[in-house]
């Protein structure tokens, strides 16, 4: 004899359960694809992108191999999107361009570079050795950095206004977590703002 009520608990215990697992699938996929970024970042650093290999990656993440190309493809890919990064400019402006300005600064030397496995940091570090790289960072500097700066400026030359601006940025980025040049590496993050904020204002504010 069918016992119904327990059928019907059964199918009610029982619903959703494909959605669930999926989802909890999904998230299980999401942190594995997660530790191989971090795993990425961390190799791309140590040795740069020609000598890291996709099998010193999957090692390094404590995954199969066929588990970095089945989420990743290969590894210009898996380098690309390790590296990449993007700046919260909406978070960052402000009414004063002074403030502004001291935003990015402070966004730079606290978080984005000061992390030697942030994304921009590698890329920044693996840039020094690799032409692949170094084009990559061109790139992203120019959509990320120059374009976003220049359209802020009301000035006919605002492009390199905006391309020394980055120059700045960058250069005091590379020299003082890469190279670890002894006056910058060792200066306190207040004086670099305070020294640096009025010539960057100066870029992109001139009239103000």
């Amino acid at each position: 004899m069918t016992n119904a009520p327990g059928q019907a608990a059964e199918r009610k215990a029982g619903s959703g359960g494909p959605a669930k697992e999926a989802t909890l699938s999904e998230r299980k996929g999401e942190r594995t694809r997660r530790r191989i970024l971090a795993a990425a970042r961390r190799k791309f650093a140590e040795v740069g992108f020609e000598r890291a290999t996709i099998r010193a990656i999957a090692t390094e993440a404590d995954v199969d191999k066929s588990s970095v190309i089945q989420y990743f493809g290969c590894k210009q890919d898996l380098f690309r999107e390790a590296v990449h990064w993007q700046i919260p400019h909406d978070e960052l402006t402000t009414d004063d361009p002074g403030h502004t300005v001291e935003n990015r600064l402070r966004g730079m030397l606290d978080n984005w570079a000061a992390d030697p496995d942030s994304p921009m940091a590698v890329l920044l570090r693996t840039s020094m050795t690799s032409d692949e790289a170094a084009e990559l960072l061109r790139r992203h500097v120019t959509s990320e950095v120059t374009d976003h700066i220049a359209a802020t400026i009301d000035t006919p030359d605002a492009r390199l206004r905006a391309a020394v601006f980055s120059a700045i940025m960058m250069g005091v980025a590379t020299q003082r977590f890469l190279l670890h040049m002894p006056d910058l590496a060792d200066a306190d993050v207040e004086d670099i703002v305070r020294i640096t904020t009025p010539l960057l204002r100066n870029l992109v504010a001139p009239d103000a």
